[in-house]
């Protein structure tokens, strides 16, 4: 499922549950050590998918531990991204030479909680939104817009160690192409004169990558 989202130049690999031959690194034993077992089994699975993803760029698998912020880190050299929500988990990986930076996340479709949406987005974002489940009615906008904003973060992060805020990204999504847009709000951007033409990204779904 998850190719059909991504350039051909990126390797990526997913489950639906949790195999029983996934198994964990020491190094990486450690962080979930007092994990219950449901979080032991999704950290398990996922770094399964990344060695898979890593495979198909001729990458060894290499132990993920947290870094900064929890992100993991990732083999010198190589862009992507880890994601897991119930009933799903999924890497993505490519060459740096392929591109700076890629994001993934996975969300189940349904509603965000009551009071979520504010919270992570724009006014303009929800007029877009609502008007898109008027017009375009299945997925849940307000779940995909969550989830876009989480991709973009986690290309995002790696690329400057700086958080980023779900207000610091304004996104809209190109529902024809199954595909959204996205520019970067934050202050460098803004200090040289709002343009952020070198923080635009592109992405389908919940991946985002420049």
């Amino acid at each position: 499922m998850i190719h059909e989202l991504l350039p051909s130049r990126v390797s990526a690999a997913e489950a639906f549950g949790d195999p029983p031959e996934a198994r964990l690194h020491p190094a990486e034993e450690a962080v979930v050590a007092r994990a219950v077992p449901s979080r032991r089994r999704e950290f398990t699975t996922v770094r399964h998918c990344a060695a898979r993803a890593l495979a198909g760029i001729g990458v060894p698998y290499r132990p993920l531990p947290r870094g900064e912020r929890d992100a993991p880190r990732r083999p010198d050299g190589v862009v992507g991204a880890m994601t897991h929500c119930r009933g799903y988990r999924a890497a993505v990986v490519a060459r740096g030479a392929e591109g700076a930076a890629l994001g993934v996340d996975a969300e189940p479709d349904e509603p965000l909680p009551r009071g979520v949406l504010a919270a992570v987005s724009l006014p303009r974002e929800r007029d877009r939104i609502a008007a898109l489940a008027s017009r375009r009615p299945g997925p849940h906008w307000d779940r995909l817009l969550f989830s876009a904003k989480e991709s973009l973060y986690k290309a995002w992060f790696p690329l400057t160690v700086r958080p980023l805020d779900f207000s610091e990204a304004k996104l809209w999504f190109v529902p024809w192409r199954g595909a959204f847009r996205a520019v970067l709000l934050v202050p460098e951007c803004r200090s040289a004169g709002g343009s952020c033409a070198s923080w635009k990204a592109d992405g389908r779904r919940g991946t985002a990558f420049w």
